[in-house]
């Protein structure tokens, strides 16, 4: 495959701004695949206001997506979560990263690909058993085998998460390399010749 010609990393970020226009990036995939570390790095390196779905229900809410899920169950929360994501997504352009069974409802789905571009970081499972064991606010892995909960997960999400726009692997590297990838594979999506963070070019 031939290369594109590169372009200085302010003119394709311009470029992808434009193409972006009022919609949003998106970032779906399961806990602990880095959509809010990764989507932070994104969102300054676009110049764009970067949302944490989770966080934005939290406020919404006044409770702790964990307390949300002992009160109400993951059925209510459910249907909270696609409010709040509906709502979120009139106001492009944002980088938004979304809870990891946000992209299973069909709607949500649906408004994202007409408001957004949708990003899977797609993890493998040691990774992501290693980012979320350190962490005890994770409602679904209140297990005894929380490994053969995420790896039931993968199976159920993995192909509804195989439909987004964009995937890009991520893996236990800085999330800088991560996000540039990221920016670089919304520039190949839109046709923008871009720059990877090795100074190559990737068409």
């Amino acid at each position: 495959m031939n290369a594109l010609p590169a372009n200085p990393p302010g003119e394709s970020h311009a470029a992808l701004l434009d193409r972006l226009g009022n919609r949003s990036v998106v970032f779906v995939g399961l806990m602990g695949a880095g959509k809010t570390a990764i989507g932070r790095k994104v969102a300054t390196m676009l110049s764009l206001p970067f949302i944490d779905s989770d966080q934005e229900i939290e406020s919404v809410s006044r409770m702790t997506v964990p307390e949300l899920f002992e009160r109400y169950g993951e059925t209510e929360f459910r249907a909270l979560e696609q409010r709040v994501i509906l709502r979120l997504l009139e106001n492009g352009p944002q980088v938004l990263s979304t809870g990891g069974g946000a992209f299973m409802n069909a709607q949500t789905r649906e408004a994202i690909a007409a408001h957004g571009v949708s990003v899977w970081l797609k993890a493998e499972l040691d990774l992501l058993m290693e980012r979320v064991s350190k962490k005890q606010n994770r409602p679904l892995l209140k297990s005894p085998d929380p490994r053969a909960v995420l790896e039931r997960l993968m199976v159920e999400r993995y192909p509804v998460y195989a439909t987004s726009n964009i995937t890009v692997p991520t893996r236990d590297d800085r999330k800088e390399v991560i996000a540039t990838e990221v920016v670089d594979a919304l520039c190949g999506h839109f046709g923008i010749p871009a720059t990877t963070a090795l100074g190559e070019v990737r068409s």
